[in-house]
């Protein structure tokens, strides 16, 4: 019984590395489409963290990276802040929001969320 186990575990482990190197290879012999599509994920994600960077000041960054949200001033109405949260490692959500306040704050209003003043608090030290 022990080898009969012992053979068909060994038949599947077999089997499954078979499966995953013949996913990972493309026809043509390239990478395949899963390690290309984590290269290209990670690529797009460093291109988010630089972006943020280049937008953001290093007060900024720094608040987003203690915080988990980033303060934006209102430029047309006093003493009204826009937090905006990033409870995932997307830098350009962060800069899409933070530009759109800026450039166009009555047309932001319509479509963004409203939230009461304190209602988030995440830290996010991933950035």
């Amino acid at each position: 019984m022990l080898q009969t186990l012992s053979l068909f575990l060994g038949i599947w482990l077999l089997f499954l590395l078979l499966a995953i190197y013949y996913l990972s290879q493309a026809p043509d012999g390239r990478v395949g489409r899963f390690r290309e599509s984590v290269s290209e994920h990670l690529s797009a994600e460093s291109r988010a963290k630089a972006l943020l960077r280049e937008m953001l000041s290093e007060n900024q960054y720094q608040q987003l990276i203690k915080f988990g949200y980033l303060e934006v001033p209102s430029p047309s109405i006093d003493n009204r802040v826009y937090r905006i949260p990033e409870p995932l490692p997307d830098g350009d959500v962060v800069v899409m929001h933070k530009l759109m306040i800026e450039a166009n704050e009555e047309e932001y209003l319509q479509k963004a969320n409203h939230f009461a003043p304190g209602i988030i608090s995440l830290r996010c030290q991933h950035l």
